[in-house]
């Protein structure tokens, strides 16, 4: 299945639908010139919804790692949303949920930036 996306917005808050495969390739470069282009537009709060990614691969991971360390070089935070069972083993064994914030819930997701941000001015 190849990699598609849908960008909506909820408060200021970007939600990321991401459904596919996030693998080598076409699927990786999309999502680094997706974030690129949320940052260079003032999108700083964001949220990846992976509840449709079905596989995620070694250049998926270094996509997601390398995507919030970007968004929090920027000033901004990158949180993961309804991760599924394939990608949160993955994340398990690689100790990925020590960097991101994962979440189940959009709402609470949404309200967490409140609070990472609270202090920002």
């Amino acid at each position: 299945m190849d990699l598609t996306t849908h960008t909506r917005h909820v408060s200021d808050v970007t939600i990321v639908d991401i459904s596919g495969r996030v693998v080598l390739g076409q699927e990786t470069a999309t999502l680094r010139s997706l974030v690129s282009e949320l940052l260079d537009h003032g999108h700083k709060k964001i949220v990846f919804n992976l509840k449709d990614v079905d596989y995620i691969d070694s250049s998926g991971l270094g996509l997601l790692t390398s995507a919030h360390t970007t968004v929090r070089n920027r000033g901004g935070a990158l949180k993961l949303l309804n991760v599924t069972r394939n990608v949160h083993n993955i994340m398990q064994v690689t100790k990925l949920f020590t960097i991101f914030d994962v979440m189940d819930n959009e709402e609470v997701a949404v309200k967490s930036f409140r609070q990472s941000f609270a202090a920002t001015p």
